[in-house]
């Protein structure tokens, strides 16, 4: 059975590469499919577990040598970018959360990365080396299930780097513009920015909804207020219980919530609401919309539902970074650096959405997830459990991936990446 379930995992993964290499040539696209097998087998973004999990009949050094040639290509980034954003905005709907997640890779003891860069650590709230990222996911209100759409690796020693918000803005426009600017932006305190708000509420297309952290002057009935003053004097008349997960413990709280109907000073003819929840902590939740909001609780309801869903997302997000160990990363140029990280997204795409939403693939993915043999079984978040089953498959098997004819054997180190 492992090894009929483990054939077709190799299947998918083939016909998963070849949706994402339309129009590369033929070393382009076995790149792509070798390092997306790797990932999955390996759950490792070291050139080295991606080669030993190829299996081929050569040297790994000489493996080792023609991944990291390959990796190096400038344009196999952006191309990939569309490829996973022309798959994942098919399931981008008007009311699609569009969930912005700026984060950090920390890489403590390396020296001679390029352009290695002073970032803070989120978690541990120390400084330190390393680069900053950014994922974009799409989901629907309520739910856990994810769709990766975009991740992007930048550091501000790059030549090309402006700023972070010009890199949050451009990638966020490119996954709009690929949604046909479908869906509504969910952003955390970060995105309370005169750079983001601003250009955001002009864009009529543009819908958000984005967390404030109170300091910020809006327009009601005419005069300017703060935030927070205008939170601790909202009327909060609807009420709901919400258990909330934080390391393994459940949490009730009781909460309360309405809103406040306001304006942006710097352009005050689109109409926004301060949507405000009580009982989280001291100080009120304020949520930002766009959403026309009216005395009614399921209206109301719905926004502070998908603020909650971004919560629930958080460990699904985290699940990218983890299943593959991208922090492990060591390749030493900033081209290859960006490309893994777009490879990284592929793959996570690949467990994430291709198996689980093909309906033939569902008896694979519960195969593929009871694989992984966990202490506790098969938790509701079932991403990191499918990433491990994917792994423990391929090890039993010990195959590398498929290849279609005319490229089984290893390609000439003279072939460049888009040779046809």
């Amino acid at each position: 059975m492992i090894h009929q379930i483990g054939h077709k995992l190799r299947q998918q993964i083939h016909n998963f590469s070849g949706e994402l290499c339309v129009g590369m040539g033929k070393v382009a696209a076995r790149f792509v499919e070798e390092t997306v097998f790797g990932l999955s087998a390996s759950g490792s973004v070291r050139l080295t577990e991606i080669g030993r999990s190829l299996e081929e009949d050569i040297p790994l050094h000489a493996t080792h040598k023609r991944l990291s040639r390959n990796l190096a290509e400038k344009s196999l980034g952006s191309y990939l970018e569309k490829s996973v954003l022309t798959l994942g905005a098919k399931r981008v709907t008007d009311k699609t959360l569009l969930i912005i997640d700026p984060t950090d890779l920390q890489k403590k003891y390396a020296r001679k990365m390029q352009y290695l860069a002073t970032v803070r650590d989120a978690s541990e709230k120390v400084i330190g080396k390393g680069y900053w990222m950014c994922d974009i996911v799409g989901c629907e209100v309520g739910s856990s299930e994810i769709t990766p759409l975009a991740q992007e690796l930048w550091s501000q020693l790059a030549p090309d780097f402006t700023s972070e918000n010009k890199q949050i803005l451009s990638l966020v426009e490119r996954v709009r513009s690929a949604t046909n600017y479908k869906g509504v932006l969910v952003y955390d305190r970060g995105g309370d920015r005169r750079e983001f708000l601003v250009p955001w509420t002009k864009d009529s297309s543009c819908h958000y909804i984005i967390r404030q952290r109170g300091d910020r002057n809006l327009l009601y009935r005419g005069s300017l207020q703060s935030g927070l003053s205008l939170a601790e004097s909202c009327n909060t008349p609807y009420a709901s219980t919400i258990i909330k997960e934080k390391q393994g413990e459940e949490r009730a709280y009781s909460i309360q919530f309405g809103f406040v109907p306001v304006r942006l000073p710097e352009f005050p003819e689109r109409h926004l609401w301060l949507i405000v929840v009580k009982g989280f902590g001291r100080k009120p939740l304020m949520l930002l919309t766009t959403e026309p909001m009216r005395r009614n609780r399921k209206i109301l309801w719905w926004i502070v539902e998908a603020y909650i869903t971004r919560w629930r997302v958080e460990d699904t997000i985290r699940f990218i970074k983890q299943s593959y160990d991208i922090e492990d990363i060591r390749v030493l140029t900033y081209d290859r650096l960006k490309n893994m990280a777009v490879l990284v997204l592929a793959a996570s795409y690949f467990a994430a959405v291709w198996l689980g939403t093909k309906t033939k693939l569902n008896i694979l993915a519960t195969h593929a997830m009871n694989a992984a043999k966990r202490l506790f079984g098969i938790p509701d978040f079932r991403y990191y459990a499918l990433a491990d089953g994917i792994k423990a498959i391929f090890k039993r098997i010990g195959k590398g991936p498929l290849h279609p004819r005319g490229y089984e054997n290893p390609p000439s180190p003279q072939l460049s990446l888009w040779s046809g």
